[in-house]
């Protein structure tokens, strides 16, 4: 198997993958590729290519619908970097309530003055902030990032509400039992001093940030978006920055209308920029690739269903399609190869099935697989 890099991908990851894999310049050989915020989308992809890794958990960058239609599966890994992404939302937090930036450009300038600890004390009161113990966290999302947030705050003595309407029992389960978790957002935005939003951005939720949810927000919060630039609506955002609803923005996805703007906080998008973080997901992402490339499986796939019929015994066929052809693509693997165990799922009109037979099956059978309406790829593992 043949692998190339769209970007540098930390070495602890690759080397997580099966000895004889082999890196290539060429990408136009790779049966996969791994990438973290290169963009892919105007990029015409080999029919070679089986799978891209996103070591990350944002695909923003990745055509993920074109690679559907044509048969090759996107991994992301979510969780890897949550850690980091929680740490820097942390700082953004305590930056939003305490003026340590304009402290610290004040002691820049000051630096030269020779009577600097006799002036501070005169100088400092410009730069007094607040303390958030006590005060109420509001967090949309309330996952990997989300909840690893609200549990630290509480460790910190913050009150934290939190709105997810997909949330999981497993998620939940994770949470301090202190986190209250509400239904309505508008809920949230009444009783928090700070908003910190943790959702990936998609049609259902472009713009949250917008008016109405400023106007229901109390006057003077801070708000903190470490995730998507177009989750604000930044015309809306300038206005209540302007009128003083909202005190501070902070943010790790700026963008040019967005950094130009009054009592804005932003950093170049370093949530994941750890040695930590892009380890994990380097490994994750390693990981997810050879599950599929050596067994079929699919995990964390985030434009096919998931699969697994664990490490391979025997000859496996991996079928992806598109529509509803699951029992003719059975039947035809059935007929040329004894089944000895199958698996296969459904996601928003794609389809998996992975079969593991008796005996491999043969290549006419394989070419009648590819001949049934829908089939986009197979491969025989």
């Amino acid at each position: 198997m043949k692998y190339f890099t769209y970007n540098p991908i930390a070495e602890a990851g690759l080397k997580k993958l099966p000895a004889g894999y082999e890196k290539t310049e060429n990408a136009e050989e790779a049966d996969a590729a791994l990438v973290r915020s290169f963009s892919l989308l105007d990029t015409e992809f080999s029919p070679n290519l089986k799978a891209i890794a996103r070591a990350g958990a944002g695909v923003n960058n990745i055509p993920v619908d074109r690679c559907a239609e044509s048969g090759i599966v996107v991994f992301n890994t979510p969780g890897a970097n949550s850690n980091g992404v929680k740490e820097l939302t942390l700082l953004g937090l305590l930056l939003a309530s305490r003026d340590a930036k304009g402290g610290m450009a004040w002691v820049e300038e000051n630096r030269a003055d020779e009577n600097l600890a006799k002036t501070m004390e005169k100088a400092k009161k410009a730069y007094a902030g607040t303390e958030i113990a006590g005060k109420t966290l509001g967090i949309i999302g309330l996952g990997a990032i989300g909840a690893k947030l609200a549990n630290a705050c509480i460790a910190l003595g913050m009150d934290v509400i939190g709105y997810d309407p997909f949330l999981s029992v497993k998620g939940a389960l994770f949470l301090d039992p202190r986190v209250q978790v509400v239904t309505e957002l508008n809920d949230l935005y009444k009783a928090a001093d700070y908003v910190s939003i943790h959702v990936p951005e998609n049609p259902a939720t472009k713009g949250t940030l917008c008016k109405a949810a400023f106007d229901e927000m109390k006057d003077g919060v801070a708000v903190l978006n470490f995730a998507r630039p177009g989750l604000v609506v930044e015309d809306d955002l300038k206005a209540a920055l302007e009128s003083g609803k909202v005190r501070k923005y902070v943010t790790d996805v700026p963008t040019y209308a967005v950094a130009n703007l009054p009592n804005v906080i932003a950093f170049p998008h370093l949530g994941a920029s750890t040695e930590e973080a892009e380890t994990m997901c380097a490994i994750m992402a390693a990981e997810e690739l050879t599950e599929f490339l050596e067994n079929g499986n699919i995990v964390n796939s985030v434009n096919f269903p998931a699969v697994s019929l664990g490490a391979k015994q025997g000859p496996r066929v991996l079928v992806l399609l598109k529509g509803d052809k699951l029992q003719e693509v059975t039947t035809c693997v059935n007929k040329s190869a004894a089944i000895v165990k199958s698996a296969s799922a459904e996601k928003k009109g794609f389809a998996v099935a992975l079969f593991e037979t008796a005996e491999a099956v043969p290549a006419a059978a394989l070419k009648e697989l590819e001949a049934i309406e829908g089939v986009l790829k197979i491969r025989a593992i």
